[in-house]
């Protein structure tokens, strides 16, 4: 019989690249605090960050008072270019 190792397994030798996107409230996005001048610039950083051999982590930051909308068109754009790696986070603001 085989025995079923259930450990995690290690964690990465390096840690990995993070990239932040901020959504503003009034629907401007930031990419690692720089601004994001159309959905064009945003699409091709999601693009050449989805060709990485190791894609970054993407941690997606709405503000408290964005229209969903704006959160919606980066979540679609980066799953429509492969990004796979992306997460919301500070949905701390969000509780209430």
């Amino acid at each position: 019989m085989t025995k079923i190792s259930y450990a995690n397994p290690p964690p990465p030798a390096t840690p990995p690249e993070v990239v932040d996107i901020d959504v503003d409230f009034d629907g401007t996005v930031l990419w690692n605090h720089e601004y994001v001048t159309s959905r064009k610039d945003l699409e091709a950083r999601l693009s050449a960050a989805a060709l990485q051999a190791t894609q970054p982590e993407i941690h997606l930051r709405p503000n408290k008072l964005v229209a969903y909308k704006y959160v919606a068109m980066v979540m679609a754009s980066a799953q429509r270019l492969g990004v796979t790696k992306i997460g919301l986070v500070g949905n701390e603001q969000f509780a209430q």
